[in-house]
Formats: structure tokens, C-alpha cells, sequence
């Protein structure tokens, strides 16, 4: 047996597989390469489904977490410690407005954070949450219950949230449904696990409308798309509207466990003390993570990288003529090869066989989120090798249909 079928078994005999069984068992990296533990080489274009911004063994991150353990690891929050407080100012300071932090661990737990604010501001009278198909906000009760995929929500139903659902990116379908029972709506600016689909122009704008005719909040999880993965720091900035709410978490911590959620404006004072904690919240390794994950991507003018570097995967993937690919989507480093049928699962798998980790999102998209420092040459090894992955996984489909 090799060493990743050894600790395979060793997975499933002690791990709920709620996962399935991982078809890959890592062991280190380095820069946007990781190697498994029977030594075999990858280029990492999945980035812990767009967490590790930085890539694996940054300088930056070891840096500050090696210093930060080594001086306060942990504290709760009976009391502060500097790191929450300078991570608050800087995510405050990049989206341009006043508001206040709430630091989570995760981006579900965001979203829960986000679901109790609105609650609380709403009021009893407006019960109703306004939420998009195909989106996803988390798997705990709270967020699961406004994720528009019905195979995960539906058997742990009911959830005390009434949540409608709407088409995305329908704004006339979404104006319809935002009503003076609306307490908010809770927008991807483009839908993540759903296939990395972008809202069509105007409407985040759109959106931004119908809660302020309604009297609603608009709520923006930016769990996916937020933190420089689409070339801005966070992607509703270039739309030029303000939520009243926004989640964080994946890139803000470049692997370290982090979320925020981000009341702006008097949205920033509803939650109170007793309202909402967490033992881990702004731990202060995970904040040193996510100043050294800020600061890197402005120091090295990542944003502007990832944009070029973006453009040039996308165009390279569009280039290819293939009866397998329909298209490309998505903007800066947070992008799906489009394909003609359900064949997402063999394309993963016959990229891994030739050295590279992409994934699944949905049976016919591929996702691809890599580290935001992914190079140019690094994007084109992609590329020349894609033609030979799809037609490895041609054969693989043509030999599943005949079996």
C-alpha cells in the first residue's frame, strides 16, 4: 500500500466521513506547491477553496504567528490584546466607512453573527429573510437555512428562519420578493459553491435599492470573494455600493481559522454585550495572521497582480478549443472552466494524474481559486497542460458511458 492508502485507512476507521475519503493526503508546501505524502508534486489551484492567499510557508505568515504564539497565543474575550484591535482598524479602514467588528472563526459562524444583527435590528415584525438559489452561506443551522441548495438544507429542516428564495441575479424576481416582511437579504456577489456565476452588472445596485425602499438590510458574504480574490479588496467595491452587513473569512486568515462579520454604519452598534461571543473569536494568532495576510497583499500590490494574472488564466482557458469546455467565468483569481456536460469530476481527477489540484465546484464547473500569488508561468503550465487533461478525461467519460 502507499502512504496515502495507509492513511486512508487510518482516516476512515477513526474520522465521520463527511467528507467521503480525501483522494489526496498532503504533507507540505511551498509557495503555491504542495507535495503529499508519497512525495508526489502539485500546483495547488484550489488554495484551501480560496484561503490560502499567500500561498503555503509564506515568510509573512511564519513570521507573525511564530511571534505571536511565542508572546500571547490566547486570551478569550474577558479581555483584549492588540492584534483584534489593529485587524478591526484595517478591515474598517479598507472598506472606507465606519462600522464595527465581530471576529469569528469561520465564515459560517460570520454569517450566524450576521443573522443575529439583523434579527435584533429587524425586529419581530419583518420574519422574513431574502436569500438566492444556488447560494451558500454555511452548514450551520442559522446560514444553512438561507443557502439556496436544497439536497444540503432540506433534511435538517425546519430551521425558525423563513427564508424566500429567489433567482440570482433576477433583480425584478428579487425586487418582488423584498417586502415590509423583509428583515434583509443576504447576497454573493457571485455564487461560490454554486459555480463561481457572477452577478450581472447593476445588480448588487439593484439590490441596494430594494432594501432601502423595503427598509431592509443588505447583507454581502464575502466569504469567498472578499480579501484581493477578485482584484479589488472586496468584490461589491467595484459595483460602488455599501452593505449594511458583511462576512468575511477563507482569505482573511491565509490558513489560519478567522472571520469577521462587519456591521457598517449604525448597523456597526446593534449587537450589544451579551448579544453574541466566542472563546475563539480574534484569537490573537489568527489576527496576526490576517494584519501579515493584509499587509503582504498591499506591500506587494497583489491586487493589481492578481487582476493580470487572472486575466491571463482566463483568457488561456477561453483560447482552448475543446468539445469539453463551454466557457470560462468569474473575475481576477477566483474563476470556473464552464463545461458542456458533467464531467467536473473526471476533469479533477485527470488534472490530479498530471499534477495539478483543481475542483469540482459543481458537476459541470471547475473551480479554480488559487493562491493570490500564483505567477504568471505558473498560469500558463496550467494552460498548456489543460488540453491534455480534458482529453484524459474524455476517455475516462467514454469509457464510463460504455460500461
Amino acid at each position: 500500500m502507499s502512504a496515502t492508502e495507509l492513511l486512508q485507512d487510518r482516516y476512515g476507521a477513526v474520522m465521520m466521513l463527511t467528507y467521503g475519503m480525501p483522494p489526496v493526503a498532503l504533507a507540505s508546501g511551498t509557495g503555491c506547491t504542495v507535495l503529499d505524502v508519497d512525495g508526489n508534486s502539485y500546483l495547488d489551484l484550489i488554495g484551501g477553496i480560496a484561503v490560502s492567499s499567500l500561498g503555503h510557508a509564506h515568510p509573512a505568515i511564519i513570521e507573525a504567528v511564530s511571534r505571536q504564539v511565542a508572546t500571547l497565543a490566547h486570551t478569550s474575550n474577558l479581555f483584549l490584546h492588540q492584534r483584534q484591535v489593529e485587524l478591526a482598524e484595517r478591515l474598517i479602514g479598507l472598506l472606507g466607512t465606519d462600522g464595527r467588528v465581530f471576529l469569528a472563526n469561520s465564515g459560517t459562524e460570520a454569517n450566524e453573527a450576521a443573522l443575529k444583527l439583523v434579527r435584533k435590528a429587524a425586529g419581530p415584525g419583518r420574519p422574513v429573510i431574502v436569500a438566492a438559489e444556488h447560494s451558500f452561506h454555511g452548514r450551520t443551522m442559522g446560514a444553512l437555512s438561507l443557502t439556496g441548495k436544497s439536497s444540503i438544507r432540506e433534511p435538517f429542516q425546519p430551521f425558525g428562519v423563513e427564508v424566500r428564495f429567489v433567482p440570482y441575479g433576477d433583480a425584478a424576481a428579487l425586487a418582488a420578493a423584498v417586502g415590509m416582511d423583509c428583515a434583509a437579504v443576504f447576497l454573493e456577489p457571485a455564487l461560490g459553491e454554486g459555480g463561481v456565476v457572477p452577478a450581472p452588472a447593476g445588480y448588487l445596485k439593484a439590490a441596494r435599492t430594494a432594501c432601502d425602499e423595503a427598509g431592509a438590510l443588505l447583507v454581502l458574504d464575502e466569504i469567498q470573494s472578499g480579501i484581493g480574490r477578485t482584484g479589488e479588496w472586496f468584490a461589491h467595491q467595484r459595483e460602488g455600493i455599501v452593505p449594511d452587513v458583511l462576512t468575511l473569512a477563507k482569505g482573511l486568515g491565509g490558513g489560519l481559522p478567522i472571520g469577521a462579520c462587519i456591521g457598517l454604519g449604525r448597523y456597526g452598534s446593534v449587537l450589544e454585550k451579551g448579544d453574541h461571543g466566542s472563546t475563539f473569536g480574534g484569537n490573537p494568532v489568527a489576527c496576526a495572521a490576517a494584519l501579515a495576510v493584509l499587509d503582504t497583499i498591499e506591500r506587494d500590490g497583489l491586487l493589481a497582480h492578481v487582476s493580470t494574472v487572472g486575466a491571463q488564466l482566463a483568457a488561456g482557458i477561453e483560447g482552448i478549443s475543446h468539445p469539453l469546455v463551454a466557457g470560462v467565468r468569474g473575475s481576477g483569481l477566483w474563476l470556473a472552466i464552464a463545461l458542456t456536460g458533467v464531467a467536473a469530476t473526471a476533469v479533477a481527477a485527470t488534472a490530479q494524474r498530471h499534477g495539478f489540484l483543481v475542483n469540482a465546484v459543481q458537476p459541470n464547473a471547475v473551480r479554480i481559486a488559487p493562491p493570490l500569488i500564483l505567477s504568471a508561468a505558473e498560469a500558463d503550465d496550467f494552460i498548456a497542460a489543460l488540453p491534455a487533461i480534458l482529453d484524459a478525461a474524455s476517455v475516462v467519460l467514454a469509457g464510463q458511458e460504455t460500461s
